[in-house]
């Protein structure tokens, strides 16, 4: 299962937690994306004899520029890859962005699977994350989408800051089942450097993060997404039957997969590489045929600990017997001796020769792979 991640740079609006690449400024459109086409030719022979099952724009805000951008990018794949008959091929949207209109283009072009940024149905906490829409658009904007021929409809909330109370996060979640959703991503705020959040914070114009919060609003997203037939299948994704992300599975199950875009990562045979997260330069290097990435060779370390980290945060969990491959007989001493501490703090269960975590064990998720990585 390979695929392709197309990271489009540009957003109308700089949300205040956002560390991700891109610019409020749509001056660059049509060059970088004249140079994602040119990316997806000069890296097609890494997915040559591979049948491509995901094709994902991500960002920034794919839904933010015109429309035919999206479709020349979408030819040039098709051009020059083997796609699956059966496709997963998502675009990231703004509520601020959907119409009957766009939706019906889309659609007709290939996309069937939309991943929805509403974030919050309540305008203070739209307004805390300086988010582009409204709580009315975001009602209408899953209106036009439940009533389109897209049937594949991914929609994120954000949890676990100070304007929402409890009591909102359960009628945010409540909102969003009312509709016709068929996998919901629930993430927990975080403060990352170098972010409008991070200097407002210190600022003090906003109000910091409580830890107990998001820990307790995980938990009640947990009991009612299960209570209402979706399976969490991923420490912040839950789907009902059959519309599991192809996308996201992608990554966690360390399958090849190219990224494209200013920024964008690849992942082909253990070989990791990265583009420059500038849109000029990016461009620049590319007409002038130099290197616009960097990139490693995972080591057995890296991708053991690689492993370790997705499969904690899946709903596949470890493979004891696989891990036991990949370990030298001092090292499996030593990862035996440090899970087996983990079950007497009762964060993790084993089953039928497999590791999960369990719930107490999701909240701290990273801690606990950090102490099962080779250093």
């Amino acid at each position: 299962m390979s695929g392709i991640y197309v990271h489009i740079p540009f957003c109308s609006k700089a949300c205040h937690y956002c560390d991700f690449h891109f610019s409020t400024s749509l001056n660059l459109v049509e060059g970088v994306i004249s140079c994602i086409q040119i990316e997806l030719k000069k890296k097609k022979h890494l997915l040559s004899n591979k049948t491509i099952k995901s094709i994902y724009f991500g960002g920034g805000t794919p839904s933010a520029i015109h429309h035919d951008f999206i479709f020349d990018i979408l030819n040039t794949i098709k051009e020059n890859f083997n796609l699956s008959k059966n496709i997963e091929c998502t675009i990231e949207m703004n509520p601020d962005n959907v119409s009957p209109e766009l939706i019906r283009k889309y659609y007709d072009n290939g996309i069937n699977r939309v991943s929805l940024g509403v974030q919050s149905f309540r305008d203070c906490d739209l307004l805390y994350m300086n988010r582009s829409h409204d709580g009315k658009q975001a009602i209408e904007s899953l209106e036009i989408l439940s009533k389109s021929r897209i049937n594949n409809l991914n929609v994120d909330l954000i949890y676990g800051y100070p304007t929402l109370d409890d009591k909102s996060w359960i009628e945010n979640l409540k909102i969003l089942t009312g509709f016709n959703v068929h996998h919901i991503s629930c993430y927990c705020m975080t403060i990352e450097k170098k972010t409008a959040l991070e200097f407002l914070i210190k600022k003090k114009k906003l109000r910091p993060l409580e830890p107990d919060t998001g820990a307790r609003q995980f938990k009640i997203a947990r009991d009612f997404l299960t209570r209402n037939k979706f399976t969490h299948y991923e420490i912040s994704n839950y789907s009902i039957k059959n519309f599991k992300s192809v996308h996201n599975q992608n990554y966690w199950n360390h399958s090849n997969y190219i990224g494209v875009g200013p920024s964008a990562h690849s992942f082909v045979d253990n070989l990791r590489q990265w583009n420059i997260n500038n849109n000029k330069k990016y461009c620049d290097q590319i007409h002038a045929s130099k290197k616009f990435y960097q990139k490693e060779k995972l080591n057995r370390k890296n991708i053991f600990n690689e492993y370790i980290f997705m499969n904690l945060r899946s709903f596949k969990g470890l493979d004891i017997s696989h891990c036991y491959k990949q370990l030298k007989p001092n090292e499996i001493k030593d990862f035996n001796n440090e899970i087996k501490k983990l079950e007497n703090l009762n964060v993790l269960r084993k089953k039928n020769n497999l590791i999960y975590l369990n719930e107490k064990g999701m909240l701290i998720s990273d801690n606990i792979s950090s102490r099962l990585f080779l250093v």
